[in-house]
């Protein structure tokens, strides 16, 4: 969940580090820090808070090298504070580190070492790996860190300095994402792709159990009994504008107005022939004949993508007629799940380092499952550990609410159920020609709709001092439902949940009232009628009505209080395109109530920890 940045080279580390971990924010803001190594010195600054502050503790106390790490956390044992914000130091201060992942036996660990003589200074378990290296150094920084990993059980991602090799950073890696980033004579390690763009392109995604040993002239990598192994760089194409806010007020918001050209880069070369036929057999690895056989989908995620999956299930088993299962991540190995023969497994996860979706991937390939991963970051950890990956090619997501990550993940999701349609003969050519038409059309339709920011600031503007709101929507649209809530949730802290429209009458409609906003997904369509009669319900007890309607429906204009149109389009793919008003109306709630937008309280982008 927390983000580390280290260099070593010939210039001054303090720059780059700084502004990577601003680049790394959205993993955890409630404390960070900075080490250096320089003139035989530990040069160390943290403090609680945000980067801003560290950059001032800085400013006010400078130190400088070129060998450092740095780390903004997102707290898993200990409260944020000074003492609890990394760099932890051995019980010497000669070993420094910084630590993303759980340290699972860290209280035996911690009641071994003070049995030694150790005295802890935080609440961390990350200080116990930190005295564990110190433990069994003997002028072997990497020998040490193999050593004490040895004891550790748990998740980690490590950069480990010592005063004594100014020359060397040692990285590992078990469950929590590391890379290398190569430069000409300097090196760098990262949590994630953005810290280390302006920099370089050329990077390793370490594999689970593996070690890095980083100096000027080069960079070794190791397994984890520390034998030598050889890694090819990736080049990454995202350029380090590409995750800058171009002039956005907010990362959130210009994610939003990304959509239609992530959806567009989705389809890239996924649709072929004059006909547009989906081709997504190489990146599946499969056969059309293959396709054909699967009995079953499981699908699983967390959050956002887990919402997905929802929407998923009703693409695939209406196109394809194959049955789809969906599963919280989280949940899925804490059961006995049933995976018979040929079944395929769907994660679904945007940074592809989620906890939770790895340990289901796991779970599901021991049961024997064929596991296809959709994802948006390249060598991720999800990415690694799938049979095969399809990538959303959305680009760097920053905010911490997901946006378009989540319409490419809706988008490849539709593909992959049309794939699967036409290998079972399904869906005629026809019909294929009339959804993939629709498809193209799709950024088209986000474009317009986002000309309405506008109208729905001026709707969040009126409501955004609500306490509650529901959000209810019928078949694909109860998904977006509810994600429509969450983003509201995540972002500005208004309680808000989401229903499947028929579901009000068991229980949410004692809420209703005239001081609640009912969002309601109204469009044209097959349960046009039905979600009338909800709107009814709404209003007969003098509940606020914001509703999503089609375009030129001026009958339903007139029933609600408040109306966002929204392009007609196929059911199945509406709602690639309904979720955007919602992700607006959530963005201007929050802006109104004076909300952190980017980085809302309590959560971090990327969960990797359980």
């Amino acid at each position: 969940m927390c983000g580390i940045v280290g260099f070593i080279g010939d210039r001054d580390c303090v720059p780059i580090i700084l502004k990577g971990l601003a680049n790394l924010e959205y993993r955890g803001y409630d404390s960070a820090g900075i080490v250096t190594i320089s003139d035989g010195n530990v040069n160390l600054r943290r403090c609680q808070g945000k980067i801003v502050d560290l950059r001032g503790l800085v400013e006010a106390d400078p130190l400088s090298g070129s060998l450092g790490v740095g780390h903004t956390r997102w707290a898993t044992h200990g409260k944020p504070c000074e003492e609890n914000a990394h760099p932890h130091t051995d019980q010497d201060g000669r070993v420094v580190i910084v630590h993303n992942g759980i340290i699972e036996n860290y209280a035996e660990l911690r009641d071994e070492l003070e049995a030694e003589g150790h005295t802890f200074r935080s609440e961390t378990d990350t200080e116990i790996v930190a005295h564990l290296i110190g433990k069994y150094y003997d002028g072997d920084l990497l020998g040490a860190v193999r050593r004490a990993l040895e004891d550790v059980e748990g998740s980690y991602a490590l950069g480990v300095v010592c005063r004594d090799e100014p020359d060397v950073l040692v990285a590992a890696r078990k469950y929590s994402p590391l890379i290398v980033g190569l430069g000409e004579g300097e090196s760098y390690i990262a949590s994630d792709v953005p810290a280390i763009l302006e920099y370089t392109r050329e990077v390793v995604h370490l594999n689970d159990g593996e070690l890095a040993v980083l100096r000027r002239d080069g960079v070794s990598f190791y397994s984890e009994d520390g034998t030598p192994i050889e890694h090819e760089p990736m080049t990454i194409e995202w350029s380090a504008e590409m995750a800058a806010k171009d002039g956005y007020s907010h990362f959130m918001l210009k994610e939003i107005f990304e959509q239609a050209r992530a959806v567009e880069d989705t389809c890239r070369g996924r649709l072929v022939g004059e006909e547009g036929e989906v081709d997504l057999l190489g990146e599946l690895g499969m056969s059309a004949e293959e396709l054909a056989s699967i009995p079953r989908v499981i699908a699983a995620a967390c959050g956002t993508a887990w919402h997905a999956c929802l929407v998923g299930k009703y693409m695939i088993e209406e196109l394809a007629r194959l049955p789809v299962e969906v599963d919280y991540a989280a949940e899925f190995r804490y059961r006995e799940p049933i995976i018979s023969p040929g079944t395929v497994f769907i994660a679904v996860s945007q940074s592809g380092e989620t906890a939770d979706t790895l340990a289901a991937i796991r779970e599901a390939k021991e049961r024997g499952a064929k596991v296809v991963s959709i994802c948006n970051v390249v060598g991720s950890s999800v990415a690694r550990d799938s049979d095969a990956v399809l990538y959303t090619h959305a680009g760097p997501e920053i905010g911490v609410a997901s946006t378009k990550a989540f319409t490419t993940q809706l988008t490849l999701l539709f593909l992959l159920g049309m794939q699967l349609a036409r290998a079972r003969d399904t869906i005629s050519e026809a019909a294929a020609a009339e959804y993939l038409e629709a498809l193209r059309s799709i950024p088209a339709k986000i474009d317009r709709l986002l000309q309405q920011a506008d109208h729905i600031a001026a709707i969040a503007d009126k409501y955004h001092m609500a306490t509650n709101a529901l959000f209810l929507g019928r078949g694909e649209g109860y998904p977006i439902a509810l994600e429509g809530a969450l983003k509201l949730k995540e972002i500005s802290y208004i309680h808000a949940e989401g229903y499947p429209a028929a579901e009000m009458k068991h229980g949410p409609i004692a809420l209703i009232d005239d001081r609640m906003p009912v969002v309601v997904l109204a469009m044209r369509g097959r349960r046009y009628d039905k979600i009338m009669s909800n709107v009814q319900e709404v209003k007969a007890r003098n509940g606020i009505v914001i509703a999503l309607i089609s375009e030129g429906d001026e009958e339903t204009k007139a029933k609600v209080d408040e109306a966002i149109e929204i392009p007609d389009t196929a059911p199945l793919l509406s709602s690639i395109v309904a979720v955007v008003p919602l992700q607006l109306l959530a963005y201007y709630m929050a802006v109104e109530r004076g909300c952190h937008v980017d980085q809302p309280r309590n959560l971090a982008k990327s969960v990797t920890v359980e």
